[in-house]
């Protein structure tokens, strides 16, 4: 009985313990799955984290980048004028010629002559010393006869292939030799032509003129955006240069000034440019673009062909408040080389720069408010015009050089009438021009306008101007007016300047009797 107890206990203490082991087990099992849902979830918590930073990262890189643009853009911009004043703008007519380069002559298949017969390849065995015994010579001869037959024909057949390959040869020489003179033609032709251009331009012919300075401006690199078109026009006579030049439109100032990143919303914000921020950097703009043309062209212009440069910047674009396509002229300048070149554009302030040249520039560029031109470039383009068509038109339009004083007087009379003065007193002027006392009638800008007309051939005088300008403070006049059928030099225009008078020359005189008087007229100094 005591065994059997004891047997009992023994069962009941090992299935005791077998139950607390596979508990320990499975406890240990829930122990571990938890500390890998555990390390799992860390490890999810810590990628999202590391993904959440590289996000924001991005993010904050690709909001730098932006910015980076911005002051890219901005530096660009503020050194228009300084990244062409270590450019020397002057172009090398001669570096402009060709030198002739030839492709090398590659005739391939037809440079390797062809591999002549090999004896050695036709030519029977030589028969052994039993051979012969046994009548072996006799069968040598008769293959040693067939071989020698058969290696002549290859041998002609060689030949006639060889002639026939350097036949083929010589012509593919004569082909390339040909390709040769034609390079050679090609770039005489080409030479020649940079020679008759450079002629042209020592000549001062106004075609090559403009040309070479079209080549100069088109030479100047500005960032893409910007228009860069331009028209010229060159009176030779004055050695005088009219430049329209198509600005950017205030678009071209960024107008954003900052890109954030707002990390709690995960958005990118702007910060927008101050509207007079955006006014002062788009007048400083065309300051520079102003500065930088005429820069260009003087110092491009090794032989003195440009004394003096209009320069009138526009803009193509659309009126906001009408919707229609506008040109305003928002600057215009004239100077003369000797006052330009004294600057030292390095230390200038560019609008300071304008001020200094007594340049007129829009009140209001970046609302289109247009300036006067101190010369419209059509007035001077028409000149040409009117040269070009002088043949075909000669017996419809009088010569003003021909008319009689009287006719004279009465063309410009009626021409300053027709532009709202009131002409008072009109006398005959020695040289066979015009003298005149005209009124202004408008209140303010009005009053006493001297006018003297004068016809001429050559450029005119600048004793003229100074004599024009005595008489206007002998006369107590607001404004004198000189009109010449010829020109006026730099010193004329350079005299006038700051002074209550203004100079009028031949092709603005046409032009304004055309537009204003309806009069179609000429300058012609050979029928006068």
């Amino acid at each position: 009985m005591g065994q059997l107890q004891r047997a009992h206990a023994q069962q009941v203490h090992a299935e005791q313990r077998a139950q607390a082991t596979l508990y320990r087990q499975h406890q240990q099992m829930l122990w571990e799955a938890e500390h890998a849902r555990r390390v799992a979830e860390r490890a999810a918590e810590e990628d999202a984290r590391e993904r959440r930073r590289l996000y924001v990262e991005a993010r904050a890189k690709r909001v730098a980048a932006a910015n980076a643009d911005l002051r890219s853009r901005l530096d660009e911009l503020d050194n228009l004028l300084h990244t062409t004043l270590a450019i020397d703008d002057h172009i090398d007519l001669e570096r402009l010629k060709k030198t002739p380069t030839y492709p090398p002559f590659e005739p391939g298949e037809l440079g390797v002559p062809l591999k002549a017969p090999d004896w050695r390849r036709f030519a029977p065995p030589t028969p052994h010393a039993l051979d012969k015994m046994f009548g072996g010579e006799s069968r040598y001869q008769r293959l040693l006869a067939e071989a020698e037959q058969a290696f002549e024909k290859a041998k002609a057949k060689h030949a006639a292939a060889e002639a026939a390959r350097q036949q083929r040869l010589a012509e593919a020489r004569r082909a390339y030799e040909q390709q040769r003179r034609q390079i050679d033609a090609e770039v005489a032709a080409h030479n020649e032509e940079i020679d008759r251009f450079g002629a042209a331009l020592a000549a001062a012919e106004p075609n090559a003129v403009v040309a070479y300075f079209g080549l100069v401006l088109g030479n100047s690199v500005y960032p893409e955006d910007f228009p860069q078109r331009y028209r010229l026009a060159y009176v030779p006579d004055s050695r005088l240069i009219v430049v329209e030049y198509l600005l950017p439109t205030v678009a071209v100032i960024p107008r954003i000034r900052e890109y954030r990143y707002d990390r709690a919303r995960d958005e990118v914000l702007t910060v927008t440019r101050p509207t007079d921020e955006i006014h002062r950097r788009y007048a400083e703009v065309i300051a520079q673009i102003s500065l930088r043309t005429v820069h260009e062209l003087f110092e491009a212009d090794r032989t003195r062909l440009v004394e003096t440069i209009v320069f009138n910047g526009i803009v193509e674009t659309i009126h906001p408040g009408t919707g229609q396509p506008v040109r305003p002229c928002l600057v215009t300048l004239r100077t003369e080389r000797k006052t330009f070149t004294a600057i030292n554009l390095a230390n200038v302030d560019p609008s300071a720069c304008l001020r200094h040249l007594r340049a007129t520039v829009s009140s209001r560029p970046e609302e289109l408010v247009p300036v006067r031109p101190v010369l419209e470039f059509d007035v001077v383009d028409k000149r040409f015009v009117d040269e070009v068509d002088v043949l075909a038109d000669l017996d419809q339009r009088p010569n003003l050089l021909a008319l009689s004083t009287a006719e004279f007087e009465g063309v410009i009379r009626d021409l300053f009438a027709k532009l709202g003065l009131e002409t008072k007193t009109t006398r005959a002027a020695p040289d066979g021009g015009v003298d005149c006392v005209a009124f202004d009638p408008r209140p303010l800008f009005g009053g006493k306008v001297v006018i003297q007309a004068r016809r001429h051939r050559g450029t005119m005088d600048v004793s003229a101007v100074r004599d024009l300008f005595g008489t206007v403070l002998d006369e107590g006049a607001t404004k004198g007016i000189l009109v010449t059928t010829s020109s006026y030099g730099p010193d004329s225009v350079e005299f006038a300047s700051g002074k209550p008078l203004e100079l009028i020359d031949g092709s603005q005189l046409l032009h304004l009797l055309a537009e204003h008087a309806d009069v179609r007229a000429r300058i012609d100094p050979s029928g006068s």
